[in-house]
């Protein structure tokens, strides 16, 4: 199981709330991408199939890693469950603009405390990265408003028992190329990880993580 990050998007580069904003990469981050595709094929590493989410950045990734790999064939799955936490109504905002407004506290408990929730989306449409109403996701009978850690790990796993295991057990290499808080949503799980202990658990950009299963 080979783990990724997605590679540095252009508003990773400038401290900007993200979530499902579909924001692509920077050239920082194909750079990254590019280098962890290297990485993986001098390790010897082959991907059988691959999962992502439905966000650009994260998928602009997977072809990257795919074409490194000279694997571009591979099937390639995209699922909601894989998203990057909704931030809500923070969609947008800076970061350090916000830790001045609302103090630092405040923010660092919206990014890494695992039941605060953002505050949602405004219900009458009007935030500027208002997702209700997009294509990609029909599918869905609700999009979320704003999403906890907590939550963000939660809907990965219904993912990881229906498709990414049973690829696993039928001996298959999986790559997945996700988010910080998805990705996190997955570690946690297959290594035993306390609710205390996650919220300081960070997913670096690019980096590959490999997981071998007996």
């Amino acid at each position: 199981l080979i783990l990724v990050r997605h590679g540095e998007s252009t508003w990773n580069a400038n401290s900007t709330f993200t979530g499902w904003a579909d924001v692509d990469l920077s050239d920082r981050g194909e750079r990254e991408v590019e280098h962890a595709a290297r990485l993986l094929l001098e390790a010897g590493y082959v991907v059988d199939v691959a999962y992502t989410s439905r966000l650009r950045r994260a998928i602009r990734s997977c072809w990257i890693l795919l074409r490194g790999l000279g694997k571009v064939y591979s099937p390639v799955f995209k699922s909601w469950r894989l998203n990057e936490r909704h931030y809500g109504a923070l969609t947008g905002l800076s970061k350090p603009g916000l830790a001045l407004e609302l103090g630092e506290a405040a923010v660092q408990a919206f990014r890494h405390g695992l039941e605060d929730l953002p505050p949602p989306m405004p219900a009458d449409g009007s935030h500027a990265y208002d997702d209700r109403g997009d294509r990609k996701y029909a599918d869905l009978g609700t999009v979320p408003a704003t999403e906890s850690l907590s939550d963000t790990m939660a809907r990965a796993l219904p993912l990881w028992d229906s498709k990414i295991k049973p690829d696993l057990l039928a001996g298959r290499n999986v790559m997945v190329v996700a988010h910080g808080n998805s990705l996190r949503g997955l570690v946690k799980h297959i290594d035993g990880i306390s609710d205390d202990e996650i919220t300081s658990v960070s997913i670096p950009n690019g980096i590959p993580l490999v997981y071998k299963f007996e």
